[in-house]
């Protein structure tokens, strides 16, 4: 038995599937358009919370060497800079030598930074694949050996 289709019933299918796809389409643009006001409204992180979660990832990943404090420095605030306190020290990683500074100025409660001397021995976490990053004090983790 055969069954004939009408010109009707072609019409109207072709028709639902044109809705669809206009559906599918609309859909899709209002999601992508959602998302774009999301990446945008989205907050940028300060400079603080960028240092803080520079600091706990260090403390998780980074490996431990030797180093030496070298000095102990105040800095005046100038031009939108606050008064900072910088720790400067030296490792050695791979035969390659290391000078590098860390802020402590939020860090004070942890260290003593009259007890920090030139040539005082210390621990120093560095980031294996950037031998540059690196930290001597952060909130869970202290190198400084007093």
């Amino acid at each position: 038995m055969l069954v004939k289709r009408s010109a009707g019933t072609a019409s109207i299918s072709t028709f639902l599937s044109m809705v669809s796809l206009r559906l599918y389409g609309l859909v899709t643009g209002g999601v992508a358009l959602l998302a774009t006001y999301a990446l945008l409204r989205r907050k940028s992180k300060t400079a603080d919370e960028l240092e803080r979660e520079r600091r706990a990832w260090l403390e998780t990943t980074g490996r431990i060497t030797d180093g030496t404090v070298i000095d102990v420095q105040e800095l005046a605030a100038a031009n939108n800079y606050h008064a900072a306190t910088m720790l400067i020290y030296k490792y050695d990683v791979a035969g390659v030598s290391y000078e590098c500074s860390q802020d402590v100025t939020y860090l004070r409660q942890w260290i003593n930074l009259h007890s920090c001397r030139l040539g005082l021995p210390t621990s120093v976490r560095y980031d294996p694949q950037n031998p540059g990053n690196s930290l001597v004090v952060s909130e869970n983790w202290m190198g400084l050996r007093q």
